[in-house]
């Protein structure tokens, strides 16, 4: 990929921003060296033969070829070793960019024809940006309004669809502060070309006065006409409240649902699957979806709702989010 960075000048080669860029180009470069190698030794003996051999040339063209087993062994098991090398290789690079470290910093990113919003767990919002400390692993947890999108980052070498109805995750650590581009890297319509942002990264500090920022304030040129709706307030338990949550998740005797205290993160039985974890796609899909995972000790069907079509993707987020603070909080003390 080219860039005209006029700070970096012409290159043929993207940025590295990211701790994870630096593997995924090795894998990349040896896969293109690789590929050339194997591409000239191929040519050039294709030309070679043909000339060796062309028409009128005094050759022997009738010697008996006697077999060579050593010579078909390597042929064979070469390109196997070859291949097999790459597909280790390359799956050790793909598993340490899919599996996101537990203390990664979760931020919560929407796709919407022709935007990304993004919101902080404190509350802080944007449209268009995505501002990160540098030095610090960030869990973006994805999902979109609509259509398919994908969230590309060059500079960071990360790309995830971005899908309707359900979360996808992709995380990174930005290892120097700076702005990056912020790209859609699936036609989502029309405006697709313009579905494009940025990414800030920030130090440490400068990053943590920002967060303490106003979460209100308008950033990116944010306005209702760029947004074409209001963005969501700051993540609290209010939500928890409205839907009646509080009725049947408190800690009790003999409560109608699962106490949440200190259940995110916890590994459950899950009659299908052996075990799940319980993370923001555990939750999501246990609000819209209450008997896709009956908890151990409840009888199916369960007794709650579902809220599909009654939630929007602010309110799950603010849902998920106090959930995730009960963690830390007794029971009875957290919910209001």
């Amino acid at each position: 990929m080219m860039t005209a960075d006029p700070a970096r000048g012409f290159s043929l080669w993207p940025e590295s921003a990211s701790t994870g860029a630096p593997d995924i180009d090795r894998v990349y470069i040896a896969l293109l060296g690789l590929t050339l190698f194997f591409a000239l030794l191929i040519g050039a003996l294709a030309l070679g033969f043909g000339v060796k051999y062309r028409a009128g040339a005094q050759v022997i063209r009738d010697r008996i070829i006697h077999k060579t087993p050593l010579l078909e062994i390597t042929w064979i098991l070469g390109p196997f070793l070859i291949a097999l090398a790459i597909f280790v290789w390359g799956a050790v690079v793909y598993m340490d960019a899919t599996e996101p470290p537990a203390e990664a910093r979760a931020i919560y990113v929407v796709g919407q024809q022709w935007m990304w919003k993004v919101q902080h767990p404190g509350g802080r919002r944007e449209i268009n940006e995505l501002h990160v400390p540098s030095g610090e692993p960030i869990k973006l947890v994805m999902t979109s309004q609509d259509v398919i999108h994908s969230f590309f980052v060059p500079a960071f070498r990360n790309k995830r669809d971005v899908l309707p109805g359900q979360y996808t995750y992709l995380w990174f650590e930005a290892t120097r502060p700076g702005t990056y581009h912020l790209f859609c890297a699936e036609y989502c319509g029309a405006d697709h070309a313009r579905m494009r942002g940025r990414v800030v990264v920030m130090t440490p500090a400068d990053f943590q006065r920002w967060l303490a920022a106003d979460p209100s304030a308008a950033t990116s040129g944010e306005s209702e006409s760029a947004s074409g709706e209001a963005m969501p307030p700051t993540i609290d338990s209010p939500a928890f409240v409205r839907f009646g949550c509080d009725d049947c998740h408190q800690a009790s005797p003999t409560p109608a649902g699962p106490a949440l205290h200190g259940l995110f993160g916890q590994r459950l039985p899950d009659p299908s699957h052996g075990s799940a974890t319980v993370d923001e796609s555990y939750l999501r899909q246990s609000i819209l979806e209450p008997n896709a995972v009956i908890a151990a000790g409840y009888a199916a069907p369960s007794t709650m709702p579902s809220y599909a079509n009654q939630i929007d993707e602010y309110q799950m987020i603010e849902l998920i989010e106090f959930i995730k603070s009960l963690r830390d909080a007794p029971m009875r003390e957290a919910l209001p």
